[in-house]
């Protein structure tokens, strides 16, 4: 129980870092959930590609931020070609 709740708390520091990074103007459920889908994608694909799974608190919020960039800017693309 405790991990999920950690899990949502760095998701959601991570989506916020990002959002300002990339100067999205999100809500804070969505800022979440970027956050942590972002992480989870990113800590999936690097530990599928370069067998690196899990890590510590900076990892998993690095990951996130990261991720979360990605998402956001995947999202602008598919908006920009509508």
């Amino acid at each position: 129980m405790w991990g999920f709740i950690f899990a949502i708390i760095i998701g959601g520091v991570a989506g916020t870092l990002a959002a300002r990074f990339m100067k999205a103007d999100n809500s804070l459920i969505l800022n979440i959930i970027l956050g942590v889908s972002g992480a989870f994608l990113l800590n999936l694909i690097l530990g599928l590609i370069f067998g690196l799974w899990g890590g510590n608190i900076l990892w998993q919020l690095l990951a996130g931020i990261i991720g979360a960039s990605g998402l956001i800017w995947a999202y602008r693309e598919y908006q920009n070609r509508k």
